[in-house]
């Protein structure tokens, strides 16, 4: 199953006296020119991966699985009612933060200051740069083994 993308585009952009290219080579789609009006172009993008149908079909069957193997199915509806619930409060906890006239704006200020600090830390200069991506690799790898 193939999915298509129609766009109306602009003419091309000029920069230094000489046209800019609008795309460059893609790999995953192809272009078809339907036809030109008033400096304009239409095109269609045929996408030629993988359909969502079947990554949809394949999450089902591994939940059907999963409930099928189950030998106690009522700890599993309490889960997934618990899991419901949780993001519920989360939401409305986040809300009820947000009505609030003074923490709202308290906790941009820390996040600036957060940004700041972390990018003074580790983005600035580059054997900081080098530490944060060693750091991430290491988190990655733990978590992967």
């Amino acid at each position: 199953m193939a999915a298509s993308i129609v766009a109306n585009l602009s003419p091309p952009l000029v920069a230094n006296g000489r046209q800019q290219p609008l795309f460059r080579t893609l790999q995953k789609f192809t272009l078809f020119a339907n036809g030109e009006r008033q400096g304009h172009v239409s095109l269609v993008a045929k996408s030629t991966g993988e359909s969502s149908e079947s990554s949809s079909l394949s999450i089902v069957k591994s939940v059907q699985n999963v409930w099928d193997k189950s030998e106690d199915r009522f700890a599993l509806i309490g889960l997934g009612f618990a899991g419901i619930v949780a993001i519920w409060a989360a939401a409305n906890l986040i809300t009820a933060i947000d009505k609030l006239p003074l923490l709202p704006g308290v906790f941009e200020f820390i996040g600036i200051l957060f940004s700041t600090w972390f990018v003074y830390r580790y983005l600035l200069f580059k054997p900081d740069r080098e530490e944060l991506f060693q750091t991430v690799n290491k988190s990655i790898s733990d978590i992967l083994s």
